[in-house]
């Protein structure tokens, strides 16, 4: 890279920052508050899971065909600017209550627009932070923690308030978040990459889908994140059964994001400790802790703050490394797919069967049981991640 290049890159990834911080504003009141505010309206617990899942079901679909479409036409950012417009005018829906169904008509609407759009900012961000094939972890930190910060703000903001004035504001907090979210996109440089034209062949993904190492490490995302379905869909309705105020809530959600922002900051220190693959084992190993602490101890403040201090390795962590494992598995025209697999497989089929899995367990057998469910889940995500370690490094592995 040039030396006239280089200031260009950081130019344009301070937009890239401005998104994140405003898509993960979003997100950081979105997801904890939906359960309180479906609670709020009436719904049983069942009903809450199949409406937060509604989330997961379009990260099925929708990620793969925008990241299939930008990698065709290279217009990342014209789509971004679309999906923005389309779910800030389907979140006026949440004003009129017309039954369940409209509102899980109106969450489909709104997710398939939004549950694109990170991967495929991440797919052009990972273009601009690479150099001659290399992932650069301190710049891609250095954007990515501005997603913390906005997630941090309005989790915090948001219990306070809705601790305050009650749930029924959540409507208004989704259009103004999402007016931000339409705001950033539109700030984005219309950056293109080379579109693939008829005559043309496409690079295909199947190929890279059939190596060992990328089919393990598929599994070990998919049953990570199946884990973390646990935080992110019933954690808060779990706090507020054992007694937590929203406050309260708030603060512990906002710990985890807390030291998710120090490890984006610091990462560029501490990956080069391990290789990729081993972190992606000490992530998995970290999520067997950090679950069973929140199944059996969530009743003591000390050891449930504990809990979400391991978010830093668990989810921080993790996410970087997988980026990075998947920029260098899925380059060039092959990296909108790469990243909209990562959405599908690693929190859309875990985010539905989380979700609904989570719904029947609590519902039967009471929140803690979702938790418990997840250490064994979180098991089998270290063992997948092992795997995907041995593969790497059959020599060490056997001297071992």
């Amino acid at each position: 890279m040039t030396d006239s290049a280089a200031p260009t890159r950081r130019q344009h990834l301070v937009p890239f920052a401005a998104l994140s911080a405003s898509y993960f504003a979003h997100i950081g009141f979105f997801n904890p508050y939906l359960p309180l505010w479906l609670k709020d309206l009436g719904f049983g617990l069942f009903a809450i899971s199949l409406l937060t899942s509604v989330q997961a079901a379009t990260r099925l679909f929708a990620p793969y065909a925008w990241g299939a479409l930008s990698d065709h036409t290279g217009e990342r950012v014209k789509l971004l600017r679309w999906g923005a417009g389309v779910a800030l005018l389907a979140s006026l829906g949440l004003w009129f209550d017309f039954g369940i169904w409209w509102l899980a008509a109106v969450l489909l609407v709104m997710f398939t627009h939004t549950s694109s759009m990170m991967s495929m900012s991440e797919a052009a961000m990972a273009h601009l932070v690479s150099s001659g094939g290399a992932f650069d972890a301190r710049r891609y930190g250095r954007v990515r923690l501005w997603g913390s910060v906005g997630f941090l703000a309005t989790v915090l903001l948001a219990g306070a308030w809705f601790q305050q004035f009650g749930m029924a504001h959540f409507p208004a907090w989704t259009v103004l978040t999402l007016l931000a979210v339409m705001v950033s996109v539109w700030l984005l440089p219309d950056l293109k990459e080379e579109a693939v034209h008829g005559h043309e062949v496409k690079p295909a993904v199947w190929p890279v889908l059939r190596q060992r190492p990328v089919q393990w490490l598929f599994a070990s995302m998919f049953f990570h994140v199946l884990s973390h379905m646990g935080i992110y869909v019933f954690f808060s309705l779990y706090l507020d059964a054992l007694g937590y105020s929203k406050t309260m809530i708030g603060l512990l959600w906002a710990v985890s994001v807390l030291v998710e922002v120090g490890w984006f900051f610091t990462q560029s220190r501490w990956l080069p400790l391990l290789s990729l693959t081993g972190w992606l084992v000490l992530c998995g190993a970290a999520t067997v802790l950090r679950m069973g602490l929140t199944a059996t101890s969530a009743s003591v403040l000390s050891l449930l703050v504990l809990a979400q201090v391991l978010h830093a390795i668990t989810f921080a962590a993790h996410h970087s490394v997988c980026i990075a494992l998947l920029s260098h598995h899925f380059p060039g025209r092959l990296r909108g797919r790469g990243q909209a697999l990562y959405t599908v497989i690693g929190y859309g089929f875990p985010g539905v069967l989380g979700g609904l899995a989570g719904g029947v367990l609590s519902e039967n057998y009471g929140l803690a049981s979702v938790f418990i469910a997840t250490v064994a889940t979180s098991l089998i995500a270290t063992a997948c991640a092992f795997r995907v370690w041995r593969l790497q490094h059959p020599a060490t592995s056997a001297r071992g």
